[in-house]
């Protein structure tokens, strides 16, 4: 069935995949302290440090919310991302000469707390909600919409209002990331792909894959529809390795480690497919010889590339345990990008950064340049004639890595825009 056709009914369901954790760990979310996670790579120089004053005044307030404290992943590399990210535009100078002050909200992976952090953002006067991820963002944006407070950067939306709203401004573009494995399949010459779904994502991922798969006069040998936490997938394995020669897959991180677990013991040599933050060194530990060669799809160039200097300067300066959490993700990386994006706009504005201010400027914002951490996105350009209800997805470029010898590794840093091939338009 056509995503298009479907697709009413499909944000409604996007609940369901909070339950299931996709995109948790793309966010580079972690399931214990001691997980092991992907080294930050330093080939690329880092910035200078800034040598301009210290900013005075009254703070300008934002918020982040994410989940710190609940059973299964958390987020402490989006805090921390948020923490360095406002130290980092405080020490050079803040924002029009004001300090930026970051009020990170835990949501306890809780609808009603997360409605706390809504009502707590309105109450302290935030001017943005910036570089969050939620599950429960239906329960903050509507509220803070009504103060003119806006939903600045995520990474990863997933929610009807994130991706209808006027006040939502997204720089990610959750589910493009899965169209451009796709993409990259076919163009790498698979004859024929199955694709693997993890039970619940296929509400909004598998519209788009099989409208990408039509744009090329394809199908999917089989779609594959998989538990989220089963201890062993050798049997899936089985199947989906089964007369093809590549996969596409979206799976977390924690299963893709079991997954491919069982790739490496079943001696496959399908190649797979995999999204950023979730197919990754962390899910490859112990597969290293089944998964060497595997193509990442996602929407931010790796950590080691020039656009993130700043980013791994911060993260050296504030000795940040590198190995405690994945900064190399959706979560962290985005949420980067999200903060340097805020404060590019907001000095922009003449008089004072406000909610009302800073949404009328980041509503007039023609050309938001970071650098090549994402293409350059204009926010007065909805999305109005492509996939129903994600007229605020204003970035639908994806970007490429590999992984070698269990180590995630840049292909390059050209992006390429898949909008049109999660509509079944062919390239």
């Amino acid at each position: 069935m056509s995503f298009l056709k479907r697709n009413s009914g499909v944000i409604r369901r996007v609940a369901a995949v909070a339950i299931l954790g996709i995109g948790l760990t793309a966010c580079g979310g972690s399931d214990s302290a001691d997980a092991p996670a992907e080294e930050a790579a330093t080939e690329q120089p880092a910035a200078e440090e800034s040598t301009a004053e210290a900013p005075t005044g009254d703070p300008i307030k934002v918020m982040t919310v994410t989940t710190l404290n609940a059973n299964g992943p958390t987020y402490e590399n989006i805090k921390i991302a948020a923490e360095i990210a406002a130290d980092h535009i405080n020490s050079n100078g803040g924002i029009n000469g004001r300090p930026l002050e970051v009020i990170v909200c835990d949501e306890q992976f809780d609808p009603a707390i997360a409605a706390t952090c809504a009502r707590d953002a309105v109450e302290q006067g935030v001017v943005s909600v910036v570089g969050s991820f939620t599950y429960f963002a239906e329960a903050i944006v509507p509220v803070i919409a009504e103060s003119d407070i806006t939903w600045f950067g995520a990474c990863c939306p997933i929610s009807p209002s994130e991706l209808t709203s006027p006040h939502s401004f997204n720089i990610g573009n959750q589910p493009m990331y899965a169209v451009g494995m796709v993409r990259k399949a076919v163009e790498d010459g698979c004859e024929s792909i199955n694709a693997v779904i993890v039970e619940g994502a296929d509400a909004i991922f598998q519209g788009p894959m099989e409208n990408a798969m039509s744009a090329y006069g394809r199908e999917f040998n089989d779609v594959m529809i998989i538990p989220n936490a089963a201890p062993d997938y050798s049997a899936e394995v089985a199947q989906a390795t089964t007369g093809v020669d590549c996969m596409v897959i979206v799976l977390s991180e924690g299963p893709f480690l079991t997954w491919n677990t069982a790739m490496q013991q079943s001696g496959s040599d399908v190649q797979q497919y995999g999204p950023q933050g979730n197919l990754n060194s962390i899910s490859a530990v112990g597969a290293e010889e089944v998964t060497d060669g595997n193509i990442i799809s996602g929407m931010y160039p790796d950590i080691s590339t020039a656009p993130w200097a700043d980013y791994r300067a911060a993260l050296e300066k504030n000795n940040i345990d590198q190995e405690a959490n994945d900064f190399n993700s959706l979560g962290g990386l985005g949420t980067w990008a999200a903060y340097i994006g805020f404060a590019q706009i907001a000095s922009t504005i003449e008089g004072e950064v406000t909610a009302a201010s800073f949404f009328e400027a980041a509503s007039k914002t023609t050309n938001l340049d970071l650098n090549g951490m994402v293409p350059n996105i204009d926010f007065t350009q909805e999305w109005t004639d492509g996939l129903p209800g994600y007229s605020r997805l204003f970035n639908r470029s994806v970007v490429y890595s590999q992984l070698s010898n269990g180590e995630v590794v840049p292909i390059d840093n050209e992006f390429f825009d898949v909008g049109d091939l999660a509509m079944g338009i062919a390239p």
